[in-house]
């Protein structure tokens, strides 16, 4: 199996917040997203390097103030005198063959979101901005890339690849990456020289309001250099806070944080490969070797994974993530491995491998303290991991709710004194060390085989007055005359929950002339009101 020498994350780039001048972000733009879609749909990914010389200009149209208007156009239409926000009927005249298609939201979204899913090879600190924008964190892992420099061609150039116009900037701060990226050309620039690349740039590069904007440029103030030299204080009676905000986040003087679209990886690791991967056990060989690689890291910190994600980045930029998770903490290769082998085995037909994997990662995205105990010769930790292993297993293939298991509650009343949980949950809650007594909660005697989740109404009883078990009773159209009766077990209503007052409950077990065995109980009893007491079934022993 092909690859090359593994970059391993063996812990997450970086967790810790860095001071305003340290950070290194990454802003990219896509000026021309909803058209590049539509584009990449129609011709394929290469269709900027083929050229499409013979293509109409091309335009979105979204109803705005009760009318159809172009919210989005190409490089075509740009170049031919076409505006945003201009009215269909108008840009038809100007341009008879203008291909118009409608917005679509919802997909440009899920397109951006693609993007930055693509975008985690760089980096797992990813955030969206807008309709048409990320900012990666890059601090501290830009020299895996061969530098800045390199990592901003490399971005650029496979995005382009893909079939979309992007540019991009790397600066100190959230502000200047945005107002360079996509008022000037792309470009790196270092910490000393953030004042000299925002001086030339428009006042709308820093993301002020359209009024705002108007108002400055109306009074002469055109560029940012202008508001750099200009007094603060009267920009401040006459245009708010905000503009000294917006300006002191450009320069890097007020920190601006990014908030991740996903939650970073406790630890992680990964493979970068020479020949992309196709076979499902490769992949899984590579996923048992990342996660021996991240087992130093889960001793050091004494604990065990919980949610592991394996992700597969194809050679076309499609991102595949797939998430198993664990009853237990676990540190063995092994174990994680067999995770994503019953993961592959119930999401097979939905993964395509298309031309392959060029990369792998696994990401431990949640762990706990691990507790290593020496087994006993009775070998009650081999049976409680084997039932780990077998709930782990079945729940990565059929889902973790598949497998219920019952927790006990406080309360006397049967159909609350239980509470059904998934099976995972009860093993995780469960401690490792030492004997846990069961218990029998409030119960008091023998329950049955099967309790029905709420009590059924019997049609019909003959009953000993006024408090003993039932002769005969008729319960779904079928007539049960008692042999033997145990019983009453009394169980009084819980007051403190109930609404309003309730009677309390008779419990009888029942056996009837033909063997079968049942638990019913009376609501209340005879004599007391106008009408007689319920019988109703709860539950059958065989």
């Amino acid at each position: 199996m092909p690859m090359t020498a593994s970059l391993p994350l063996s812990s997450t780039l970086s967790a810790l917040p860095f001071p305003a001048n340290t950070q290194r972000i990454l802003a990219l733009t896509f000026p021309h997203l909803p058209t590049d879609r539509i584009s990449r749909k129609r011709w394929g990914l290469s269709w900027r390097s083929t050229g499409r010389l013979e293509a109409p200009p091309l335009a979105c149209a979204g109803k705005l103030n009760n009318a159809m208007r172009l919210t989005a156009l190409n490089e075509r239409a740009e170049t031919i005198g076409l505006k945003l926000s201009q009215g269909v009927a108008e840009a038809k005249a100007i341009c008879p063959a203008l291909d118009v298609v409608e917005e679509d939201p919802g997909a440009d979204r899920k397109l951006l979101e693609a993007i930055a899913d693509w975008c985690d090879r760089y980096t797992p600190l990813v955030a969206i901005d807008g309709k048409d924008g990320l900012f990666l964190d890059i601090t501290g892992c830009a020299h895996l890339f061969g530098g800045e420099e390199a990592l901003l061609e490399d971005i650029l150039i496979r995005i382009s690849r893909l079939g979309l116009d992007v540019r991009g900037a790397i600066s100190s701060a959230p502000g200047l990456s945005w107002a360079v990226a996509r008022f000037d050309e792309s470009r790196a620039i270092p910490p000393e020289a953030m004042e000299e690349a925002l001086a030339p740039l428009p006042v709308a590069s820093l993301r002020l309001g359209e009024e705002t904007v108007a108002a400055l440029q109306k009074l002469g103030l055109k560029q940012a250099g202008d508001l750099l030299a200009a007094p603060r204080a009267p920009l401040a009676r006459r245009f708010g806070a905000q503009l000294i905000l917006r300006l002191d986040q450009a320069v890097g003087l007020v920190e601006e944080p990014i908030s991740p679209r996903r939650p970073v990886a406790q630890l992680s690791a990964e493979r970068r490969l020479a020949e992309p991967v196709q076979a499902e056990d490769d992949i899984l060989q590579l996923a048992r070797q990342l996660a021996e690689t991240v087992k130093p890291g889960l001793e050091g910190r004494g604990v065990g994974g919980r949610l592991f994600e394996l992700l597969l980045f194809r050679v076309d930029g499609i991102v595949f993530r797939i998430a198993a998770g664990a009853s237990q903490p676990l540190r063995e290769p092994s174990r994680i491995a067999s995770l994503f082998t019953e993961r592959f085995g119930a999401i097979h037909d939905d993964l395509d491998v298309g031309y392959g994997f060029e990369i792998v990662r696994l990401n431990v995205l949640q762990h706990a303290p691990f507790d290593a105990t020496q087994g006993d010769f009775v070998g009650e930790d081999r049976q409680d991991s084997s039932l780990s292993a077998f709930v782990d297993r079945v729940a990565a293939r059929l889902g973790p709710d598949c497998l219920q298991g019952f927790e006990l509650q406080q309360s006397h009343i049967p159909e609350r004194a239980v509470r059904p949980m998934p099976a995972m949950a009860i093993l995780a809650s469960k401690p490792r060390t030492g004997r846990e007594d069961a218990g029998h909660g409030f119960f008091r005697g023998e329950r049955p085989l099967r309790l029905f989740r709420m009590p059924e109404l019997i049609e019909t009883v003959a009953a000993e007055v006024p408090d003993g078990p039932p002769r005969q009773f008729r319960w779904r159209r079928v007539m049960h005359r008692v042999s033997r009766a145990e019983g009453p077990e009394r169980l009084s209503a819980e007051w403190w929950v109930e609404e309003k007052e309730e009677p309390a409950r008779d419990y009888f077990q029942i056996e009837d002339e033909e063997g079968h065995r049942f638990w019913l109980f009376r609501k209340g009893l005879y004599g007391r009101g106008g009408t007689g007491p319920d019988w109703y079934m709860h539950g059958v022993f065989a």
